[in-house]
């Protein structure tokens, strides 16, 4: 017999062999993921592995939105929102019209369960994004802008889902009141988003304990969608708005301790919930092989609906991407002043960037069997069938065509990135040696070490601006204890000095966290001496 231990086992062996082959071959590492699950699933008795989906739901889903949402810039976000929400919200909802009409239509399903086709697979899945993004090298604008509809794309799907769920179980939809259950699940989830990152910002600002600190984190993500669900809100909501105010707030609550191990336990967590989502949507093939079987439709048919639901969804973002990036352009003058005219080509990357997931499986997954009069929740099996066809063609054929389209299109990674962390570490190493400056010794052990550390932000001061002197790159070192007191001194004014850049808005929290290391790090090695 089988057991829960071994099953777990399993699947960590493969996510570590297929991570590297994934870096062997230089391919997504979420494709392969789902092609070793399908290569699993066919292995003669295997234990079945099922998809639970209310464990993808309540499990997997907050910690994989949350360190996205922690990790993401709230100023390019809020610099990007116009995007976003008509990407976020529009998109979804047009794709959702869309589908339901084809389904309707053309597979003769009623009207209700084509919405509720339609809303589980018209959002990409963020966990693709973030990981086929990752390792592409575009500029930060288009990654901001995917992220971001990403994070919130999934709020909107689920809020659609449901209603459709409800129409098909009972029969009766009212749209006025399905719209004001959206504002107020959103706007609900929101605000709790907001109370639970406030709790754990007064959490972190009263504990200096980076064990205990790190566990708080990993729980704020389920302790924010558990509650926002509980009372009918909207916990995707709740867990991202919770991510972006608390990755605001922690570079000022955390100390370096704190920020040194809690970065790699969620890079640990993302990476192994992530191989093990992709696994299980390819290990889920004989579910879908049996829900095949129980249908009387003909195998070419439904080639062709998966096929069809499949280039429509890939479609209907083409159509609704690039009006809804130029329109604003051409109507408001004002909008087209503060923001640039984006080029047609990175346009065309966002468009053709959709991939699907495991939030639309585990929603196919988690419809009803019957509704509310017994009868068969009607077309139940095919719309399985085709949110695992739409799954697998978006994440194969987007992903794998994704790199090769960035390199025809000639899109690169532009600079800005670069030279606003070359400014803010110019900057912050000017401060520091001012503050240096600004001490006078007249203790010789004292006076020495003050000269040693002048002499350390001279030197980085001119590798920043380009004119290294033969030791740069020299870390800093422990002379004596007075060095050392010096040397936390000036780290303080550096660290100070990039929080506040980033709070003029001078740099994005990217930059701010890759800086914020290297201090995180050099105060870490002077703590090691002490």
């Amino acid at each position: 017999m089988t057991s829960i231990a071994d099953i777990f086992v399993g699947l960590l062996l493969a996510v570590v062999i297929l991570a590297l082959v994934a870096r062997r071959l230089s391919l997504p590492a979420p494709i392969l993921f789902v092609f070793g699950g399908l290569a699993l699933s066919l292995i003669p008795k295997l234990p079945e592995v099922r998809l639970d989906p209310q464990l993808v739901f309540e499990f997997f889903l907050p910690p994989l939105l949350f360190p996205a949402a922690l990790f993401t810039s709230w100023r390019d976000f809020r610099a990007n929102l116009r995007p976003i929400t008509l990407l976020a919200v529009g998109l979804v909802l047009f794709t959702t019209g869309a589908v339901a009409l084809l389904a309707h239509y053309f597979m003769g399903l009623p009207l209700a369960a084509g919405f509720v086709l339609g809303a589980i697979v018209s959002p990409p899945d963020a966990i693709a994004a973030s990981a086929i993004a990752d390792n592409l090298k575009i500029p930060r604008r288009i990654v901001t802008i995917l992220e971001g509809e990403s994070l919130v794309n999934d709020a909107t799907a689920l809020v659609a889902y449901r209603f459709a769920v409800l129409a098909v179980i009972t029969g009766s939809f009212s749209l006025p009141h399905a719209g004001a259950r959206f504002v107020i699940m959103s706007l609900g989830g929101i605000a709790i988003g907001l109370l639970i990152g406030w709790l754990a910002e007064q959490f972190h600002k009263r504990v200096d304990d980076a064990p205990i600190e790190v566990t708080v984190s990993l729980l704020t993500p389920f302790v924010a969608y558990l509650l926002a669900e509980k009372l009918e809100l909207s916990g995707v909501l709740a867990v991202v708005i919770a991510g972006l105010y608390l990755g605001w707030r922690m570079p000022e609550l955390l100390n370096f301790k704190t920020r040194l191990q809690g970065g790699p336990v969620w890079e640990m967590v993302e990476f192994l919930l992530n191989g093990f989502v992709f696994i299980l949507i390819g290990l889920q093939l004989p579910e879908v092989i049996q829900a095949l079987s129980a249908q009387a439709i003909p195998s070419y048919r439904l080639i062709l609906y998966a096929l069809t639901t499949s280039l429509t969804v890939i479609l209907v973002r083409f159509l609704w991407v690039f009006p809804a990036i130029y329109l604003p352009h051409w109507i408001l003058q004002s909008h087209s002043k503060s923001n640039p005219l984006p080029r047609w080509r990175h346009v065309m990357i966002i468009a053709w960037t959709g991939m699907r997931g495991v939030l639309s499986l585990a929603a196919a997954l988690a419809l009803p069997i019957t509704r509310q009069d017994g009868t068969p929740f009607p077309g139940r099996d095919l719309i399985l069938f085709l949110t695992f066809t739409v799954i697998i063609v978006t994440l194969v054929m987007q992903g794998l065509s994704l790199p090769p389209l960035i390199r025809w299109l000639g899109v690169k990674e532009d600079s800005s990135s670069a030279a606003e962390e070359r400014k803010a570490r110019l900057k912050a190493n000017q401060e520091a040696f001012a503050s240096l400056n600004d001490i006078d010794e007249k203790d010789p052990a004292k006076a020495d070490a003050l000269k040693r550390l002048r002499m350390e932000y001279e030197d980085h001061i001119r590798q920043v601006e380009g004119a290294a002197s033969a030791s740069a790159g020299t870390p800093l070192r422990r002379f004596s204890t007075e060095y050392e007191r010096l040397s936390l001194a000036a780290l303080l004014h550096e660290r100070h000095t990039i929080l506040h850049l980033r709070n003029e808005d001078v740099i994005s929290d990217e930059v701010l966290r890759r800086i914020q290391r290297d201090i995180d790090l050099a105060e870490a090695r002077l703590g090691h001496h002490q």
